[in-house]
């Protein structure tokens, strides 16, 4: 495995974990905290429950995304591989873990992994290795800002 190829930005966040889980695995709410702006929806009804699921997302560019969730666990975990709407995966996963702290604070982890991109991906290797803990520390202030205010 290449260690370049997965990329992570953490930080505290003042909320609880399960309040900070609610809208990461909720798609409906994603565009809200996605510090990339790329994504621009998702109908409602799809939050996640369980490894298998598989929501569906339209990025800003009309792209329509299947994310196949690849770790679950309520409150602490989840990941999923995207893929073109009716297509398998190529091999790269966006994840979170949460780690409950003291006075209801949360260390949240955001990690983007494309150490199984094959090379004959060659547009999307270029496209994963611009990721970078800046971008996905984006999202996780994004996330503190929802989840604080609330």
């Amino acid at each position: 495995m290449n260690a370049h190829a997965v990329v992570t930005a953490s930080r505290e966040i003042a909320a609880p974990a399960a309040a900070l889980f609610d809208l990461i695995a909720d798609p409906a709410e994603q565009p809200r905290w996605d510090g990339n702006d790329n994504l621009a929806g998702a109908e409602a009804g799809q939050r996640v429950r369980a490894v298998g699921d598989v929501f569906v997302m339209t990025n800003r560019n009309g792209g329509v995304r299947d994310n196949h969730v690849v770790a679950f666990v309520e409150g602490r975990e989840i990941a999923w591989r995207p893929a073109p709407h009716g297509e398998q995966p190529a091999g790269h996963q966006w994840g979170w873990v949460l780690e409950p702290l003291e006075d209801g604070r949360t260390l949240v982890t955001h990690v983007y992994d494309y150490s199984d991109l094959p090379a004959s991906q060659e547009a999307r290797l270029a496209k994963a290795r611009q990721m970078t803990p800046e971008k996905l520390m984006a999202s996780i202030d994004r996330l503190a800002e929802l989840a604080e205010g609330a």
